[in-house]
């Protein structure tokens, strides 16, 4: 495995996450707590993964640089910001969000669920929108 490859692992570490996240939803919404428990604690364990990964390429290549020009950058750019700062904000909602439901207080849990889950699902789909944009549809040339 070659450190040009983390980009494709860490979007696709991103994606599965956003599967196991709406599996849960799913499953929470048919009342399968069990199955919900489970999806979810494999969107934290992949999610995990991702990080480390992330961290790593990042410390090793640093940031990619958008190759856009034209009308599409200010909208990369704003598409990006959205994305960093959903991932801040879930960096520390997930851990409080899924202590609160292993710790068995449900009702805590539900409240900052409504809020945790859908950010923790912008910022795996937004992931991979970035990814497709700077590696794919707008690589940097320079």
């Amino acid at each position: 495995m070659e450190i040009t490859d983390f980009p494709h692992i860490i979007a696709g570490l991103n994606a599965l996450s956003v599967i196991f996240l709406c599996a849960g939803y799913v499953f929470i919404r048919l009342g399968d707590r069990t199955r919900h428990r489970a999806a979810m604690i494999g969107a934290l364990v992949v999610s995990g993964v991702f990080l480390i990964f992330y961290l790593y390429y990042k410390a090793h290549s640093g940031f990619a640089k958008f190759g856009g020009e034209g009308l599409i950058r200010p909208f990369y750019f704003t598409f990006l910001i959205t994305h960093v700062l959903g991932a801040i904000a879930i960096t520390g909602l997930v851990p409080l969000t899924m202590w609160r439901a292993l710790s068995g207080n449900f009702e805590k849990h539900r409240r900052i669920a409504r809020f945790t889950l859908p950010l923790w699902i912008w910022v795996g789909v937004s992931g991979v929108g970035v990814y497709v944009m700077t590696i794919h549809l707008y690589p940097f040339q320079g």
